[in-house]
Order: structure tokens, then sequence, then C-alpha cells
């Protein structure tokens, strides 16, 4: 039923677009998939999420129509859901089983395939932002923990102390997720609020939809050029320094002439399957982008247990796909109004 849902939501965007010549921007964002339930949130949770999702389409088109590029569009959107506390980016990221917030993120230019990445980051306001300064300022491609703070440093990007990342949400996430594994609740943070109750449906909401807040934007500027990028906290109550799919390249970022894809889901599976860059592989090689998506997401993926899904420019036209029972995501295209959903059997 949840596959039935997905293609039928992705095969309307697809016969819509067909009809209209190619855009000369378009942008297509997510905030996480997960067990996401028509009933499972309240509707001022639900307002909110359409809200942020709506703003962050708008901000993007706002850059791509007034001929910005698609670099700036991915980063400027991204930066700005890392400041936004509903989402596993930034401030409002999920803590590792130690009691801190570890920052991934990821951003590739399909043009010349330059990429940046950074994992394991503990003090940078914003990972997307040091992400595109790793691609364009450094000879390598990805940087983790100590390295990219003291190259944050170095670039003069915005450092801030662990706790600025913490909300009350997140901190009883994990530490509920930490009882349940048979672990030691970590001490609270030092700097943190005053603790505050927390609504348990939250924590429920939270634990269906596996801690997916992650986000990402895929961009084509008026020049063509495709940009993807890729910001999360990872997973609840991680160990051992774990790292996923969003900062690796190929797996939960890739972009490439005529193709772009971010990832959000389970990111071991992502990693194993090597997703966005199986699905722009697929797509170049013939496949229509349909094809690539159905093939990737809702065969491969599926059938190794993994979960999930993708947002993807192919053509110019936004597209996305997903195995769970929603997605916070939303698209625009030159000329069209923001499209917005959550739950699988929206458009």
């Amino acid at each position: 039923m949840i596959r039935t849902l997905a293609l039928a939501a992705s095969l309307c965007l697809g016969a819509a677009s067909a009809q209209e010549a190619e855009p000369s921007w378009s942008v297509v964002i997510h905030g996480g998939a997960g067990v996401i339930e028509r009933g499972a949130l309240d509707a001022q949770t639900e307002a909110a999420y359409r809200a942020a999702m709506n703003d962050a389409a708008v901000a993007a088109g706002e850059i791509l129509a007034a001929g910005g590029s698609a670099l700036d569009a991915v980063e400027a959107v991204i930066r700005v859901l890392e400041d936004d506390p509903k989402f596993n980016a930034g401030r409002g990221a999920v803590f590792t089983s130690e009691g801190r917030n570890e920052l991934d993120a990821s951003i590739m230019r399909a043009s010349d395939r330059q990429a940046g990445a950074v994992s394991s980051v503990t003090t940078v306001r914003h990972p997307i932002s040091l992400a595109r300064a790793v691609m364009e300022d450094s000879p390598h491609v990805m940087l983790s923990g100590a390295g990219a703070e003291s190259f944050a440093a170095e670039q003069g990007l915005e450092q801030v102390d662990n706790v600025y990342f913490f909300t009350e949400r997140r901190w009883a996430s994990m530490a509920r997720a930490a009882m349940r594994m048979g672990l030691p609740v970590p001490p609270r943070p030092e700097g943190a609020p005053q603790a505050e109750p927390v609504n348990e449906g939250a924590l429920d909401l939270m634990e269906r939809e596996h801690a997916f807040g992650t986000v990402g934007v895929v961009a084509r500027d008026q020049s063509g050029e495709i940009v993807a990028g890729t910001s999360t906290g990872g997973t609840t109550a991680k160990r051992w320094g774990r790292v996923g799919d969003s900062p690796i390249i190929g797996a939960g970022t890739y972009a490439e002439p005529g193709c772009g894809i971010s990832a959000t889901g389970t990111g071991e599976y992502f990693i194993r399957l090597n997703i966005a860059a199986r699905i722009c592989t697929y797509f170049e090689t013939g496949m229509s982008a349909d094809e690539a998506l159905d093939a990737v997401i809702m065969d491969e993926l599926t059938g190794l247990g993994g979960d999930g899904g993708v947002i993807m420019i192919a053509g110019g036209e936004p597209l996305w796909r997903f195995n769970t029972a929603g997605m916070y995501r939303a698209s625009l295209v030159d000329g069209g109004d923001p499209v917005v959903a959550i739950f699988g059997d929206e458009e």
C-alpha cells in the first residue's frame, strides 16, 4: 500500500510535467521520512511542518528566480533548516548515547562533480556551509571531527558551544532510547536550559519516524547547473562515532549533469546500496527517472530491508520516492506554486 501511494504521488508529478516545457529553474526539498501517518501529527504540528517546507521552497525560489546559483540556493535553504529545531539537523539534532550532538553534511555540484562533506562536527553552527568550504577552499572532499572544526575556524565560519544545538525533546528521546538499550543516561549538558516536560506523544512520533529528520535540497538554476545538499544529526543514541549516509558522496548526496539526489533514511542501507549515485546511474544509462527511482527505492532498498526516501531533479523536474508512510517534502518550479506534502497519499 505504501509503495502504491508513493508511486502514485510521483507519477502525478511526472504526468503533469510531461505536458509542460522544461522549467528554467526548479527546487525540491525534504525534511526527513518515516512512519509519518495521518493522525500521528496533531493539527498544530502538521501545520508547522507544512509552513516550514513551504517557506523553504519559496526562499529557494526567490534566489533562483533572481538568477542566483543553485549552490547558493541549496546552502541558504539548508542553513535555515539547520536553525529550525523541528528537524534533525543543526539546532534540533538528535543526541548520541554520550549526550552530545554530532553533525554531518555534504554538498555536490553536477557540472564538474566537485563535492564537499563533513562528519562528526560538534561546534559548527552550519555544517552545510562547512561542507561547501571543504569543496571550494580545500583540496579534499571530506573532513571529520576535530580536523573539520579546525578548518572551520580557519575559514571564519561561525562556531558555537555544543549546547547550542540542545532541544528538550531530542534529549528526552535519547534518554528513553539509552534506557531501552541498557545504557546509562549521560549527565545533562552544562549550560542546557532547565528541564521541562515533553509530550510523550511527540516522543512516540519521533521513534516511529526513526528520527529521520535529515534535511536536503536539490536545485537547478537558470544556467542548468544542478546542486544537491544534505545535513543531519544522524540517529538517536548513536554510538562509537557512527556516521550515516548523509555526508557520503554517492550514498546520501549526489549530482551529475542532468541528475541530483538527496536522501533520508536508514543510512547503513543507503551506504551499502550507494543509493544516490545508483539512481543517477540508472537514469543516465537509459531508465526514466520514475523507473530509476522505483528500481532503487521500491525494489532494491525495500528488498534489502532498508527504509527511507529521496528527492531528485531529473531533466529539470522535481521528483521524490519513499517506501515509508510519509516524508516531509516540497517542490517549486519556475512559474508554478509550491507543492507541499507529508503523507504518502498526497502529490
